[in-house]
């Protein structure tokens, strides 16, 4: 795995070194005060840029153009808010796809399937541990974003995403979040409309570089991806773990999110 990411300066192959107990500790930190960790360097230089080159054949022929409309919660209704509320508003989100099964031999797979990765990510998270998906299509995926693409604002499903950017646009492609935006019990439906409005102050903007490893608190963060502008893709790896074994997408997911099926 030395070959990929850069050990020394994130030595998660020395887990009970107290680097990795220092990393850990500031990763904690981060997604507390910042609802992210971000990890510049991640990959070694020349890694991130091998891997989007290697998919573009793929990208360029074989990808799933994924087009919607959608609101925020990706929900056609949500208790307490009429579709009129601004919260309800309605986005449109573009990105092209490919999934695990289309991934062979590209260093995002060995990255993903090598214990040591997962098993630091739990630790940053305060998981007990993580599994890899059973799911042939979803457990990594990588996502291109073109001139005019972007996207928009939404809610994850998972509490964490997991990404490494492994090529960034010319002028466009940053992430746009509001920490907490809303919890558990309170689903701040005006503060979900003020940040659509663009009128939320503590509204942030980031850019990571290619070959940073950034894991984001999605499911009460509301964020969005910047549309790209110009001919270079945003080309971005997707890792998917669950605290549970064996999870996979129903068909009817699979058909949705990648226009296919394979089980």
């Amino acid at each position: 795995m030395n070959q990929f990411i850069d050990l020394e300066k994130y030595p998660l192959d020395r887990p009970d070194s107290a680097e990795y107990a220092a990393l850990v500790e500031k990763c904690q930190a981060d997604l507390a005060s910042e609802g992210m960790f971000n990890l510049p360097g991640f990959f070694k230089p020349g890694v991130a840029q091998a891997a989007a080159d290697a998919v573009k054949p793929a990208m360029d022929t074989e990808s799933f153009r994924h087009a919607r409309r959608h609101n925020v919660y990706f929900k056609d209704s949500v208790d307490g808010l009429t579709d009129a509320h601004p919260a309800m508003q309605k986005v449109e989100t573009v990105n092209h796809t490919l999934c695990a099964d289309q991934l062979v031999g590209n260093p995002v797979i060995d990255v993903y399937e090598w214990a040591p990765f997962a098993a630091f990510l739990a630790a940053t998270k305060g998981k007990e541990k993580l599994y890899q998906m059973a799911d042939k299509m979803a457990r990594v995926n990588v996502q291109a974003t073109r001139d005019g693409e972007g996207l928009n604002w939404h809610f994850d499903r998972a509490e964490f995403t997991t990404t490494i950017l492994l090529q960034a646009a010319e002028t466009g492609g940053q992430l746009e979040y509001r920490k907490d935006l809303r919890s558990a019990d309170n689903p701040n439906y005006d503060g979900v409309a003020a940040v659509l409005a663009g009128e939320d102050p503590e509204t942030k903007q980031m850019m990571p570089e290619a070959g940073a490893l950034n894991v984001f608190r999605g499911v009460n963060t509301a964020h969005r991806v910047i549309p790209v502008e110009g001919p270079t893709e945003r080309v971005t790896a997707i890792f998917s773990y669950y605290e549970q074994p064996d999870v996979a997408f129903s068909t009817e997911e699979q058909q949705g999110f990648y226009g296919r099926s394979v089980t």
